[in-house]
């Protein structure tokens, strides 16, 4: 009888054993199977590219452009000019001036007047040379430029009758350069947090007369009398923009091969004021900032990049305002047979062509970054502040050592291009164009401008390319 028992327990061991078995191979092929079944599949397709003209570009960017320069590769020259407004930080409006009774500038009448008036332009960066002479006219709007609207470079306050025109407005001119040698450095350079700013002084100490036919010492004068007549209309900057200072425009009229990249621009004004008994020089000054708004215009010979266009050996990055180039990205090539692949990678590196071409000897410098961005997407990128998002756009930075920029995976950009494929004339395009980038704290992109300074590169590629084919490699990820 024990032996009976003993045989069934060995033979439910066996049937648990067989069971245990059984059941762990269906495991493992549940963890292994599906994954075996992908595999990487490696293609690569040839990307054709062209150059297309620009003629304005939205003027937003963290710096104003003034000056003019000639372009080695056209023969034409590019002319910038800016306007901007002055910032009033509404806690500080009922202290812009100290109070009337402390003011020791007085005139005959014992109203308080300015000493001096100044206007400076502070220069963050400068191309061509430092030593050209320069003149600059400083001229008063009549009104503000609206900022319920987009500004490009092809906006001219003048031409859209912003600017006074009567005799008692301001209407200064300036002889300047960026290195005065007659100065000292201490005066030539004003510091910065980093580093030096060159800057030009220009005067405001002609009589003034404001639109209402008043007229003032200087324009300094003006400013301090309006405090005292209408604190209000320094209640905010809006109201001072409105009521009191518009704002002024910088049009470069004599001088060339030289064009500067201003930081900011100062309105300042010197008065004497009583203080502990004594009388002491104080100065008050509103700064131009990113909270206002700023314009710059430019002007160039559209017709001198034509030849540039047509060149179809190469494609074209020019800026400011001058030639993007477009790339044609061949989705269907990539997506026919693989539709039920997964994109995982999609590379696609832009050669620059070697230093010297046919139109010039002379090198312009090549742009720093490049934004990849869907060619129907270009305006509304810039006007809404994008930033790229890996998805619709993407940045490169030029590599020094390889003379290239790579956009190492613009899969999803592929793959949306084919999801929308047809729906527009432009579905399976894309454009490069030059950009300035700013940075948060932590290295995070926060904005992303038109390239202003004046650059240039060929790039391999063109409908007429005779060196190795832009292309594009591509990695899928294929279940079997």
């Amino acid at each position: 009888m024990m032996r009976k028992w003993t045989l069934a327990g060995i033979a439910l061991l066996m049937v648990a054993i067989s069971s245990c078995d059984s059941e762990t191979t269906l495991i493992g092929n549940s963890l292994t199977d599906n994954v075996d079944r992908f595999t990487n599949v490696t293609d690569t397709f040839d990307v054709s590219t062209r150059s297309i003209k620009v003629d304005s570009v939205l003027s937003t960017s963290d710096y104003c452009y003034m000056g003019r320069i000639k372009d080695p590769e056209t023969g034409s020259y590019i002319t910038s000019d800016y306007s901007t407004q002055f910032n009033l930080l509404e806690n500080e409006a009922a202290n812009i001036f100290p109070s009337k009774s402390a003011i020791i500038s007085l005139d005959e009448n014992n109203e308080p007047i300015a000493d001096s008036c100044f206007v400076r332009v502070m220069i963050n960066a400068f191309q061509g040379d430092s030593l050209t002479a320069m003149k600059l006219r400083v001229r008063e709007l009549a009104a503000p430029i609206k900022d319920k609207k987009q500004y490009y470079t092809s906006y001219d306050p003048e031409k859209e009758g912003l600017l006074r025109t009567d005799a008692g407005a301001i209407n200064q001119t300036k002889l300047y350069s960026i290195s005065d040698l007659t100065l000292s450095d201490s005066v030539r350079y004003v510091n910065s947090t980093k580093g030096y700013y060159w800057y030009i002084n220009i005067p405001l100490n002609k009589q003034y007369t404001d639109k209402n036919g008043t007229t003032y010492k200087n324009y300094g004068t003006y400013l301090m009398r309006k405090f005292y007549e209408e604190p209000t209309s320094f209640k905010n900057f809006n109201r001072f923009v409105r009521n009191i200072c518009p704002g002024l425009y910088f049009q470069t009229i004599d001088g060339q091969d030289l064009m500067c990249e201003i930081a900011y621009t100062q309105l300042i004004v010197y008065f004497r004021r009583s203080y502990e008994e004594k009388t002491i020089v104080s100065s008050k000054s509103f700064n131009s900032t990113q909270e206002v708004l700023q314009t710059t215009h430019i002007t160039n010979d559209k017709k001198s990049i034509e030849k540039l266009i047509e060149a179809d050996t190469c494609t074209y990055l020019k800026t400011p305002a001058g030639i993007y180039t477009e790339v044609t990205i061949p989705v269907d090539d990539i997506k026919r047979g693989h539709e039920n692949d997964t994109l995982t990678s999609a590379r696609i590196s832009f050669q620059r062509m070697r230093a010297k071409n046919d139109l010039s000897d002379i090198v312009l410098e090549e742009p720093t970054t490049l934004l990849l961005v869907e060619r129907d997407s270009v305006y509304k990128f810039f006007e809404n502040n994008g930033v790229p998002d890996n998805v619709h756009s993407y940045l490169a930075s030029f590599n020094t050592l390889q003379k290239t920029y790579t956009f190492n995976n613009i899969s999803n950009l592929v793959t949306r291009m084919y999801q929308k494929r047809n729906t527009s004339e432009n579905w399976n395009k894309a454009v490069l164009i030059p950009v300035q980038v700013s940075s948060s704290s932590t290295s995070t992109v926060s904005g992303v401008s038109n390239e202003m300074n004046i650059n240039s590169v060929r790039l391999v590629g063109g409908t007429a390319n005779r060196h190795t084919p832009v292309r594009i490699s591509v990695i899928y990820n294929r279940n079997q």
